[in-house]
């Protein structure tokens, strides 16, 4: 059983602001250090940034325009991170986050799922929910003519409730929220977007994800924030692998639209 939601769905619109401001954070700085949160609905967009470089609030209005569309309010709260989390990082790259971390093989059912997804979503660019349980597959897809879905999946069961148009000014969405829908069974408790790679959420995440999807077993790992060493390795190599991960999908803002699977 997997859901998968597209990168219109209100969440994931929180999610890729988020990955924005990293993106414009790492423009600022090599490594910078920043965490964002994003609550947006009904016209309105909440950010809350803890960061160690400054972010212009016009630059942050754009994002948000460019991704969400216009007229959109935007409240932008910015403060500086704690000095002991910062004097955690000033000599080296440690460990920024405690925490648990899981990376679980990719099921087919997940990855046909995640297929439909990107298929549907090619074709109406709007908010939509797609649910795979078996052979049961549920579409909820915005501003959708029915009957043409039903070409394409005659066996699924689609917008149950009728037509409907989706979006913010419909639904709030949070980063990290659907966290489900980025990393299927390798949920655990951090979250992927709208951070630095220091925070394990994102690096050892990512590294754990991608362990798995190489040896096909389940991979856990757990660390403490100031680790330098995680699974054998130093962090700045997890970092490294992290970076890397990210750089190839085209940065923090593309990631947050798919996630992982």
């Amino acid at each position: 059983m997997f859901e998968k939601v597209n990168p219109a769905h209100p969440d994931k619109i929180a999610d890729r602001i988020a990955g924005a401001l990293v993106d414009l954070a790492y423009t600022q700085e090599k490594n910078p250090k920043i965490a964002v949160e994003v609550l947006i609905g009904h016209g309105i967009c909440h950010i809350v940034t803890e960061t160690s470089t400054h972010l212009a609030l016009e630059d942050v209005q754009e994002i948000v325009s460019r991704i969400a569309g216009d007229g959109i309010a935007v409240d932008y709260q910015e403060a500086a991170q704690d000095p002991i989390l910062a004097g955690n990082q000033s000599k080296k790259i440690r460990c920024g986050d405690n925490g648990i971390f899981r990376g679980v093989p990719v099921t087919d059912e997940q990855r046909r799922l995640s297929d439909i997804a990107r298929i549907i979503y090619g074709q109406y660019q709007c908010d939509g929910k797609y649910i795979a349980d078996g052979s049961r597959l549920i579409i909820c897809q915005s501003n959708a003519v029915d009957t043409d879905l039903a070409a394409l999946y005659p066996d699924a069961e689609i917008n149950p409730l009728g037509y409907w148009t989706g979006g913010t000014n419909v639904d709030s969405g949070a980063t990290n929220r659907k966290l489900g829908s980025d990393m299927a069974d390798s949920v655990t408790g951090g979250g992927l977007h709208g951070k630095d790679l220091s925070k394990a959420d994102v690096s050892v995440n990512i590294y754990a994800w991608l362990k798995a999807q190489e040896y096909g077993v389940p991979v856990e790992l757990c660390c403490a924030i100031g680790d330098d060493t995680i699974d054998g390795r130093p962090y700045s190599e997890i970092v490294r692998i992290a970076r890397e991960y990210i750089r190839a999908i085209g940065g923090f803002e593309s990631f947050a639209e798919w996630g992982l699977v």
